[in-house]
């Protein structure tokens, strides 16, 4: 069995001593220390339905459809994937966490053996580590995710965006975010902080740059509130204080959401935004109740505080949420795609057992395609996940049985 220890340390302690620009050249000098004649990194772009390589010197490859190829299959589904026409070679998903960055190429007689299966997943985590903590020292990897000129706007909001994944052992949290190149209005934040995980998702008026800034400032002072103890109530209205104070012709709609994964206990303020979906058991069972406040920075316009929804999950439960992006857009004939095509969408997703990231990016093009690939406005979705264990401290329990 190959033993991927030597080339991992390799990696580690040579990687700091280049740029991110070599990042690919450095793996290609890493492969045969895993009898690999060839590595490949491959990015997904940034509309996620490419995967382009990145490329050093002597290495010629194409970028690949996500919809059509094994390379794409193994992104979709996170496994690793084979051709038995092609047993020399083997597609990797490159995964930090749950977070999807791409997939790795490894070529090398022992692809066809499934002995490889642990030493290949072991070789891609430490890339994509590599990668992250490298790449923001360079513009190499926003270069080749990028197939269209970013607009100062998108460029904006890209920067403040956490990653679209999280995910630890009884949460998960994605989101997508469309169009790519010229968004402005539309974002999240999340966090977790002990037991608590907190999301913002806010839709800004107006469009590009004035937009983009008023969404700069609306995840600014969310984070602020939170980062500063606030609760619930109390953040919904600093962010309307700052929104009114520093833009006081436009507004947000948002919806603010605390998860306690102990309870399930999902507390919500919905200031003028589109109802969150409840699916539990493979379908979508109602609209949770919104709005609660006023719009982000229209405040003033009442005398009543913030209202607070309070909703108690069941294990496995999902909250679904979005911005109007999604059910307004319309078709070459000027039928909307609508609340109920949205719930049939996620339904067929949810009983096709699709990860939660991929159901968001299926959603998104599912959206972009229904209006001929030109979104009038900006279109996010973003899922929530309770999976609790089964067992309180069930950990406990199996440590405890083992000592007896």
């Amino acid at each position: 069995m190959v033993d991927v220890g030597e080339m991992v340390r390799w990696l580690q302690l040579n990687a700091p001593r280049g740029g991110p620009d070599e990042l690919s050249q450095l793996v290609a000098r890493a492969a045969p220390a895993i009898d690999a004649s060839e590595i490949v990194i491959y990015l997904a772009d940034y509309t996620q339905s490419l995967l382009v390589p990145l490329l050093g010197a002597g290495l010629v490859r194409d970028a690949l459809s996500i919809e059509t190829t094994l390379a794409g299959r193994a992104f979709t589904n996170l496994d690793i994937q084979r051709a038995p026409d092609n047993p020399d070679r083997v597609w990797v998903p490159l995964l930090l966490g749950c977070e999807r960055m791409g997939v790795l190429e490894i070529v090398s007689p022992a692809a066809a053996d499934v002995a490889m299966d642990g030493p290949a997943w072991e070789v891609a985590v430490n890339i994509a580590q590599i990668l992250v903590n490298r790449r923001l020292y360079g513009d190499v990897v926003e270069r080749m995710r990028r197939r269209l000129p970013m607009q100062v706007a998108a460029e904006i909001v890209w920067g403040l965006l956490p990653p679209l994944t999280f995910a630890t052992d009884d949460l998960v949290i994605t989101a997508i975010l469309e169009p790519c190149y010229d968004v402005g209005g539309d974002i999240f934040d999340y966090a977790l902080n002990d037991d608590v995980l907190s999301v913002g998702l806010f839709d800004t008026c107006g469009h590009g740059i004035k937009a983009s800034t008023l969404a700069s400032l609306v995840v600014s002072a969310y984070r602020n509130a939170r980062r500063c103890g606030l609760d619930l109530v109390d953040t919904a209205i600093s962010i309307d204080r700052w929104v009114r104070s520093e833009h006081p012709n436009f507004f947000a709609t948002g919806l603010l959401m605390e998860l306690d994964r102990q309870t399930g206990r999902l507390t919500m303020i919905n200031a003028g935004h589109p109802g969150a979906m409840l699916l539990r058991d493979g379908k979508a069972i109602r609209e949770l109740p919104g709005p609660t406040a006023l719009p982000l920075g229209l405040g003033h316009l009442s005398t009543r505080r913030p209202r607070v929804h309070v909703e108690d999950l069941h294990p496995g439960d999902r909250i679904l949420a979005y911005t109007d992006g999604i059910t307004d857009a319309r078709s070459a004939d000027g039928e909307q795609f609508g609340l109920d095509r949205l719930v049939d969408f996620v339904n067929r997703a949810l009983n096709d057992g699709l990860p939660s990231p991929e159901t968001m990016r299926r959603l998104v093009r599912a959206v972009v395609g229904y209006q001929d690939d030109k979104l009038e406005d900006d279109a996010t979705a973003l899922f929530v996940e309770w999976q609790p264990p089964h067992l309180p401290l069930a950990h406990l329990r199996d440590l405890a049985a083992g000592r007896s």
